[in-house]
């Protein structure tokens, strides 16, 4: 799951970043609208986590220009203004969801997981490959009912190409549901996570196997 925060407070992004990393979440970071809405128009994100007191103007402005766009994605407002007429004018500009600061990860992962239930989300449903079943909300992944333990960059990639079974991934699709843009990407890294992951698969015999395709992706198949 790929979010975009949009908060000024660099030290409350960095320890979100951090806190919602540990349930499998890619967060990237701007503190400013007008570089949120180009982040927007360059990724795909699953949800949005929005300030209102932003160096560059009101946070709400950017909720009815995201929707000219013609994206849904979900929308939850995070702020210090949450008196009942804030809250309200932050819902009926678009936001799915408002949290008032100070707030607990726990209830925020809460709010996530119910906006992203709602359709058309990409994290809404459980995938299937295979004998594999994943549910990327909770950070799991059984074969046949029986847990299988994934570090979380393995887990992220196994789920961004059983979204994608039987169809070439390309590598710059798997980065991107790995890491944030503002991370580092050493050259063999990718490799290394899919070398590791298919070799748990195989242990695993989980029905799928995932193929090189040189120079584009990576392609997994059902067995």
């Amino acid at each position: 799951m790929r979010i975009l925060l949009i908060e000024d407070e660099r030290e409350l992004a960095e320890a979100l970043s951090v806190a919602l990393g540990k349930h499998g979440i890619v967060t990237d970071h701007t503190m400013h609208l007008a570089d949120a809405v180009e982040l927007t128009r360059q990724n795909l994100y699953d949800a949005i986590l929005l300030d209102r007191r932003l160096p560059d103007g009101e946070g709400l402005s950017f909720i009815p220009e995201l929707r000219r766009t013609g994206k849904d994605t979900p929308i939850i407002v995070l702020t210090a203004l949450n008196e009942p007429r804030q809250r309200v004018e932050g819902l009926d500009l678009g936001a799915d969801d408002y949290l008032g600061k100070p707030f607990l990860v726990e209830e925020l992962m809460a709010r996530l997981r119910a906006v992203l239930r709602r359709p058309p989300s990409l994290a809404e449903l459980k995938i299937m490959a295979g004998r594999l079943v994943i549910d990327p909300l909770h950070l799991s992944v059984t074969v046949d009912a029986t847990p299988l333990d994934l570090p979380r960059r393995e887990l992220l990639v196994l789920s961004a190409l059983a979204r994608r079974k039987e169809k070439t991934v390309l590598r710059s699709t798997l980065e991107a549901a790995v890491y944030n843009y503002e991370e580092e990407i050493q050259s063999n890294a990718l490799d290394a996570h899919i070398s590791r992951l298919r070799k748990r698969l195989i242990d695993a015999s989980a029905g799928v196997t995932i193929h090189n395709i040189r120079g584009v992706g990576y392609l997994m198949k059902e067995e």
